[in-house]
């Protein structure tokens, strides 16, 4: 129950959106559902409720259909939904559930949750996404500009979703379907890479090796030897915030900060933009890429810049000289808490929201105009590709979670002490139920084997009953260690989840990443646990 005293519920996971189906099966059939507010900020409902109780394809969403897919039983469904409508009600999605296949689902059905509940633009009722995720719990949401750089215009208009990397490596000239258009993939010669890591972010890393090997040059930006520096052909040594000065802001944020250098570069690292610079130089533009500032007189700039936007509503920040030596400016916390879709409510036609229709559209007309088999015009139902209700368990019958890790973000400074003093013989832990440890002769701090077809790695057990059985985390971020460097399929030393993962798109529509759709196995790792190589720095030499 933690801190709130709240009620856990074991649910599958990836059903999330079948669950919320029974629990409208139960508003719609015991009539505690807002009419009053579907009719005048909604467009869309009466359709969606034909799906709801099966009059367009057989199919009741009741209680007991939801309990078969999600093993929470049916009574706990409905007496859930006669709570939610008998008081004000939260509907809370985190940043991760997306992260499946079909992931666009649940947060549209979360949305038409909150709508057939009435509560949108209350206090404390509606709905709302990743209100754990940034940090941000209690702290008041802002509304204003913050520093930031011009992007410019790219002549480019070519694009794809970044989750389709290796599709795109792969299979040049195919074309794929996404939100309304059909893209055709490049044939792509040259990659250059900043602020990110492929092999962290990307699924399936094996069927990544074999893309990353069909550009002719792979730039990449790097303080440290992760898996995309030692497979890239440049390597540009740049620097961590410690080694430059920055400016710390968002605009939801109301605390700025003074990123002030710690330490001098090390070694031959440079700023990004000194090295985009550089390389401006050398291409006949330095001038017309800097506008004749270095790193500093932009930040400079980029603050009086945006300090006379807010003086402009009202909002008095001191110079920059001063803000530096504060090292924080802290805005004025807002005399009334702000409440998404307040002013929506209070007048629909004065406030309408961004979609076609200016209400919440529980029915899209533009996404029904797609025709995709994957993504309707209404939230739904889709068997995920892996699931713990899939015929698949037989050989892989544990879902895999990859969550986001404690100690550190995503995959930096895994190299850290925090880090590496978290792991379970040097390997990432992968949580495990006491029950499916049992089943498997794992005891806690065995180094284990999690595999399914495509791939393998080792990791360290965690035998807890904060998981639910079925269900195994192994977090992501883990540098990628393969025992053979040369060869697609190697077994990971370290615990990457990513060699587990399925490189398929959420759907037509979003093409996002399914990080968390994927069933393996775990047994206990027999013989010589190989060390761990990949905080080593490769061996370099000069060119003479």
């Amino acid at each position: 129950g933690g801190e709130l005293n709240a009620d856990w519920l074991p649910i599958r996971p990836s059903t999330d959106t079948a669950m919320m189906l029974g629990l409208m099966h139960t508003l719609v059939t015991e009539d505690l559902y807002d009419a009053d507010f579907l009719s005048r900020y909604c467009v869309g409902f009466e359709r969606f409720r034909d799906y709801v109780m099966g009059e367009t394809d057989g199919v009741a969403k009741t209680a007991d259909w939801a309990s078969q897919i999600t093993e929470i039983d049916a009574l706990t469904i409905r007496t859930l939904a006669r709570r939610m409508a008998a008081g004000r009600t939260m509907v809370a999605v985190s940043w991760s559930v997306q992260r499946a296949d079909h992931g666009e689902q649940p947060y549209w059905m979360a949305a038409t949750l909150a709508a057939m509940l009435g509560q949108i633009g209350l206090p404390g009722g509606g709905f709302g996404y990743g209100y754990g995720s940034s940090n941000g719990r209690g702290m008041p949401k802002m509304a204003m500009p913050s520093p930031k750089l011009p992007t410019g215009n790219n002549p480019v208009e070519a694009f794809i979703p970044v989750a389709r990397v290796t599709d795109m490596l792969l299979n040049p000239g195919a074309k794929i379907d996404f939100n309304g258009q059909e893209l055709t993939y490049p044939d792509i010669h040259l990659v250059y890479w900043c602020g990110g890591n492929a092999f962290h972010k990307q699924q399936d890393i094996n069927k990544l090796l074999q893309g990353w090997r069909k550009p002719d040059t792979i730039v990449v930006h790097e303080p440290w030897w992760t898996a995309a520096a030692r497979r890239a052909d440049i390597v540009l040594p740049c620097t961590t915030t410690l080694e430059r000065n920055d400016i710390g802001a968002v605009s939801s944020d109301r605390f700025w900060y003074a990123m002030q250098q710690a330490i001098p570069p090390v070694g031959e690292a440079r700023t990004d933009h000194d090295i985009y610079a550089a390389l401006a130089e050398r291409l006949g533009f330095r001038d017309a890429f800097t506008e004749g500032r270095n790193e500093d007189a932009w930040l400079r700039h980029l603050y009086e810049e945006t300090r006379q936007k807010l003086g402009e509503l009202d909002m008095e920040l001191p110079g920059f000289d001063r803000f530096w030596e504060n090292g924080h400016f802290e805005f004025p916390i807002p005399e009334d808490p702000p409440v998404l879709f307040e002013k929506f409510r209070e007048d629909p036609d004065a406030n309408p929201l961004k979609t076609p229709s200016g209400k919440i559209e529980i029915f899209s007309e533009t996404i029904d105009s797609f025709g995709y088999d994957d993504c309707l015009g209404h939230p739904a139902w889709f068997e995920p590709a892996e699931w713990l209700g899939s015929e698949k368990t037989k050989q892989h019958p544990l879902h895999l979670i990859s969550n986001q890790p404690r100690t550190r973000l995503h995959s930096q400074l895994d190299v850290g002490v925090i880090s590496r003093g978290s792991k379970i013989s040097g390997r990432e832990p992968v949580w495990i139920n006491p029950q499916d440890a049992e089943a498997r002769g794992i005891l806690e701090g065995d180094v284990v084997r999690i595999f399914n077809d495509r791939g393998a790695c080792l990791a360290g057990a965690f035998v807890t009953p904060e998981i639910r059985p079925g269900v195994v985390q192994l977090s992501t971020g883990s540098w990628y260690d393969p025992l053979d460097p040369s060869t697609a399929g190697s077994l990971d030393k370290h615990g990457n989840p990513n060699v587990l993962t399925m490189d398929k798109g959420t759907s037509k529509l979003a093409q996002s990443s399914i990080a968390q759709t994927a069933l393996v196995e775990i047994e206990p790792y027999e013989g010589l646990v190989p060390e761990i190589t990949v905080f080593a720095p490769p061996v370099t030499s000069r060119a003479t």
